[in-house]
């Protein structure tokens, strides 16, 4: 019982420590606005594309953080009538002989839940600016989970904590 109550507490702080992707839209903007556009762009990269305002200002758009991470396939153990009826439709036992199975080939005893797939990770804000180039508002326009245990991708990119 300990054991599981240990794990428990495990798992909550792992997602207590997440940051979602309205906490890092918090702590950017509060870590930003105000500042000069030139400031960001320089520790950031440089904008993706740029929009004139009326008033004098700009709205940037940003994009960073792009990678990719590859998810493995997910299995479960066949029932016990799940294994019966394979057996009965092979007429014998499953062997993989020579260890040439594909690489989302169905392990003996095991049901495919989802197959592997590769996923796009990446960060997308809005950064408007008045006539003098300083930030008047950031915001994330697209925020993917992140590559490790985080729910935001943008706070990864710019140092969120929780």
């Amino acid at each position: 019982m300990k054991k599981f109550m240990g794990m428990g507490l495990v798992a909550f702080g792992l997602l207590a420590g997440c940051t979602t992707t309205e906490e890092a839209n918090q702590a950017i903007q509060g870590r930003w606005i105000g500042q000069p556009s030139d400031a960001f762009f320089s520790q950031y990269g440089p904008p993706s594309s740029e929009f004139p305002l009326n008033s004098g200002g700009t709205v940037y758009t940003w994009r960073g953080g792009e990678t990719s991470r590859t998810v493995s396939a997910q299995y479960r153990d066949m029932t016990k009538q799940e294994r019966e009826y394979e057996e009965k439709r092979r007429g014998s036992t499953i062997i993989n002989i020579g260890g040439n199975m594909a690489m989302d080939a169905t392990p003996p005893g095991k049901v495919l839940l989802a197959p592997s797939r590769t996923e796009e990770l990446g960060c997308e804000a809005q950064i408007s600016t008045n006539p003098a180039g300083i930030i008047t508002n950031i915001r994330t326009s697209r925020d993917t989970d992140g590559e490790g245990f985080s729910f935001s991708r943008c706070a990864e990119v710019f140092g969120v904590t929780s």
